[in-house]
């Protein structure tokens, strides 16, 4: 093995490759099989943050990704550690999140020979949950094949991609004259709207009476806070997002909506609804109503906005499909819209607006006999900490709770879970965001079930001084379960839904953390500020009552009337009487 200039090792070619691309934080799990990997890492001046598991490291990634708005990179090791990591895979996957996931390999001569931690098909078995998955064969095309899996992760629909890389192909060198040269790692185009569809755009908003923006991941990747602001302020339209458009529109803006399934409230109050609906970054599903038409009217113009062309009229015809950046779009649609004023949609824009906060009117106690309620334990949380914070949002209806509070006064602030609807994802979040914003304070909220899944990542938060602050609501359940069963069976019903007196803080304090249990709303707040003030990662455990009911909770199940036929399908559509 060489690490000289004129002989690189394959391992140093990929850690060249990876610097020259703009990576400088890695996260991985040590294995042996990437020993000449993480030579090549202290070489060109990459950080390797290391963790417990595998999933956290690559669900840190994940976060470094949506937090910066850059390529995330995870390595792990073969067989188990690759093994470990899908589920993270997946989730960046299905949240079009840019993360290269490298794995290692058996050697490529001992195939077929019962070797260790091989023995199967990593590539075949990561292919269907990538955007791409290949396997490195030969040591001189590892910059060029990692060039092109970058491109395939951060070009067009973003999402994950795997890169296989056997310890053979690693570990060998290779002249630096047959070095293929990494190619393609420039800037991403940013492909505009033609004029014809800007000035349509307008033309469709101009005649709306009740118009509305939503807001998604695909608007924060092309980084169109300033230009979403200035258009939102000149035409008057109210923005909502979904929870990784957070922060694109400060809160706090008189134009800030908040989430988007607030406008369901709309038509259960049966007031009017939004006639026109921009769809920017946005994507058609669970998280924004699927097919029901209760957050985006079935019968509202919608114009879609998307870099993704095949995201486009998912679910639903598309009266004006964009295929484009979103900074882009926001800035042609604002110059086409120059000439003339936009109409007076200040009555509207109020009133969608305050429907953010509704939900406060429904729950007037904060503390009873059973502990805090969960809607006040949140929203002091939220308080505690103010709008600079950073979020990473864990768990079933903890997660609801949560971000109906959330403030942030930037985008890449907020990361939970999305469409792989995965619990545990928490700690691995909460370090990839404080890793992107080393200097801001961020904020692990999760539930007491979430909790279970990676609480060894306490560790990694202080092995690496990471001050992160993990707020526990501990209900003893799991809440969505066991509220989803009597709801559907009834409130004696329960099946494998309740937990034990698992003791959090103590659990956090033993790995070094600072840790405590709060059992009252009024003690919070000070319980936070020692959390923060302690300079080091923090556990506060708030008992909350565990009867509550979420209404998200209640809204995915969904009903089925009782002469209806329908077959209940709970998260999902009901199955038709003619169906069954």
């Amino acid at each position: 093995m060489s690490t000289n200039g004129e002989r690189p090792d394959g391992g140093e070619l990929l850690a060249r490759t990876l610097r020259e691309a703009g990576v400088d934080t890695v996260f991985a799990l040590h294995g042996g099989h990437l020993e000449a990997f993480y030579r090549g890492c202290l070489k060109h001046g990459l950080s390797l943050l290391d963790f417990r598991h595998e999933a956290p490291a690559g669900n840190a990634a994940d976060a470094y990704a949506r937090a910066t708005g850059d390529l995330g990179v995870c390595v792990v090791t073969a067989g188990p550690g690759f093994a470990n990591v899908m589920p993270a895979i997946i989730n960046a996957q299905l949240d079009a999140s840019p993360v290269l996931f490298i794995v290692g390999a058996p050697p490529l001569r001992e195939a077929e020979t019962n070797p260790l931690q091989g023995g199967f098909d990593q590539v075949a078995v990561a292919s269907p949950a990538t955007q791409w998955s290949h396997r490195v064969t030969n040591t001189e095309r590892i910059p060029d094949l990692t060039s092109q899996a970058i491109r395939k992760a951060t070009r067009g629909r973003r999402g994950a991609v795997l890169l296989e890389l056997p310890i053979d192909v690693l570990h060998l060198d290779a002249p630096e004259s047959r070095v293929a040269l990494p190619a393609g790692l420039a800037p991403p185009p940013r492909p505009a709207p033609s004029p014809e569809d800007a000035e349509r755009a307008v033309a469709i908003l101009r005649q709306a009476e009740r118009p509305v923006i939503i807001a998604g991941g695909d608007a924060r990747f092309s980084g169109c806070g300033a230009a979403l602001q200035r258009f939102a302020e000149r035409s008057g339209i109210p923005v909502f997002c979904n929870t990784r458009g957070m922060g694109l529109l400060p809160s706090g803006h008189p134009l800030d909506g908040h989430e988007a399934h607030n406008l369901a409230a709309l038509g259960m109050m049966e007031r009017p609804v939004p006639d026109t609906v921009l769809l920017l970054g946005a994507r058609l599903g669970l998280f924004l109503g699927g097919r029901r038409g209760d957050v985006v009217p079935l019968d509202a113009r919608l114009i879609q906005v998307h870099s993704d062309a095949t995201e486009i009229g998912r679910l639903r015809d598309v009266e004006l499909p964009i295929a484009a950046d979103a900074r882009a779009t926001l800035e042609a649609v604002d110059a086409a819209s120059a000439e003339s004023a936009w109409p007076d949609w200040s009555a509207w824009a109020q009133e969608a607006v305050g429907l953010k906060a509704l939900m406060a009117g429904m729950y007037p106690e904060t503390d009873t006999d059973k502990g805090v309620h969960p809607f006040h334990a949140a929203a002091a949380v939220a308080e505690a900490v103010g709008p600079e914070a950073a979020w990473a949002i864990d768990g079933g209806e903890a997660a609801s709770w949560t971000s109906h509070h959330v403030r942030v006064s930037g985008p890449g602030r907020v990361a939970s879970h999305g469409y792989l609807g995965c619990l545990g994802v928490g700690p691995g979040f909460a370090i990839g965001l404080q890793t992107a914003h080393p200097d801001r304070r961020v904020v692990h909220v999760t539930g007491d079930g979430a909790m279970g899944f990676h609480i060894q990542e306490f560790d990694t938060m202080v092995r690496h001084e990471l001050p992160i602050v993990a707020v526990v609501m501990n209900n003893r359940v799991w809440g969505m379960s066991i509220h989803g069963q009597q709801i559907m069976y009834g409130s004696d019903y329960e099946v494998i839904t309740r937990l034990g007196d698992t003791p959090y803080a103590e659990i956090a304090r033993a790995f070094g953390c600072h840790g405590e249990v709060v059992e009252r709303h009024a003690d919070i707040a000070p319980a936070m500020q020692r959390a923060l003030d302690s300079g080091r990662p923090a556990c506060v455990e708030i008992m909350v009552d565990g009867d509550v009911v979420h209404p998200g909770t209640i809204a995915m199940l969904g009903e089925a009337a009782a002469d209806s036929g329908e077959v209940m399908m709970p998260y999902y559509e009901n199955t038709p009487a003619d169906e069954r």
